[in-house]
C-alpha cells in the first residue's frame, strides 16, 4: 500500500531503481530455491493465492489514479502477479516464463522511467498533461505510448508475449483458476495503463 507514495515522493532515477532491482533479486533468489529444493502443494496455493491478490489489487487501484508515476506503482504490483505466475506453477517452463516476464517487464521500466525522468523538465505532473506532450515532445510521446501499451499487454508488444508465456505456463501446470484471473485483471489494466498514452 506504501509504493505509490514512495514512487510519488522519491526522485524519479530512485523510483526507477526500487522498481527493478528488488524485484530482480526476489525472483532469483526464489528460482534458486526451486531449483535446489521442492516445496509442497502448500506453499503453491500460497503463491497462487498471493499472484491473484497481486493482480486484482495492481489493476483496480491503478483505475482511480490521477499522476503520472502513480498508476506506474500499482503496474508494477500487478506484474510481481503476473511474474510470480510463472514461478507459482513450479515447472521448468514456469521458470522460464518467470525469466521472460522479467527482462522484459524491466526492459519495459526502464524506457518509462527514462521518459518520465526526460519529462521532469516540462513539469508533467498528472496524466491530464501528457495531452500537450505529442505537440511538444512527439518523440517522447510515440515512445512513452508504445511503452504503456507494452505494459498493458496489446498484442504484438513484448507485454503481450510476457503474459502470454506466463499463462499458458499456468494453463500446462493445471492452474485453470489462475490464467483467467490474469487475463482479465490485464484487460483491467490496459484501461489503467492506456491513460497515459
Amino acid at each position: 500500500m506504501w509504493a505509490p507514495d514512495i514512487y510519488e515522493g522519491s526522485p524519479t532515477p530512485v523510483t526507477a531503481f526500487l522498481s527493478i532491482a528488488p524485484k530482480i533479486s526476489l525472483f532469483a533468489n526464489m528460482s534458486r530455491v526451486f531449483l535446489v529444493g521442492s516445496y509442497g502443494g502448500t506453499l503453491q496455493q500460497i503463491f497462487f493465492f498471493c499472484s491473484i491478490a497481486s493482480m486484482i489489487l495492481g489493476a483496480l487501484a491503478a483505475m482511480a489514479q490521477t499522476k503520472v508515476k502513480r498508476p506506474l506503482a500499482h503496474s508494477s504490483i500487478g506484474h510481481v502477479g503476473y511474474i510470480r505466475t510463472g514461478f507459482s506453477c513450479g515447472t521448468i517452463e514456469g521458470i522460464q516464463s518467470l525469466l521472460i516476464g522479467i527482462f522484459l517487464y524491466a526492459s519495459m521500466t526502464i524506457d518509462a522511467f527514462a521518459i518520465v525522468i526526460a519529462l521532469r523538465q516540462t513539469r508533467v505532473k498528472y496524466i491530464a498533461d501528457l495531452g500537450a506532450l505529442a505537440k511538444t515532445n512527439p518523440i517522447s510521446a510515440i515512445t512513452f505510448s508504445i511503452t504503456m501499451f507494452s505494459y498493458a499487454g496489446i498484442p504484438p508488444l513484448a507485454g503481450f508475449c510476457s503474459k502470454f508465456y506466463l499463462f499458458f505456463a499456468a494453463l500446462g501446470c493445471g492452474a485453470y483458476f489462475l490464467a483467467p484471473v490474469g487475463v482479465v485483471t490485464s484487460v483491467i489494466g490496459r484501461w489503467a495503463a492506456g491513460r497515459l498514452p
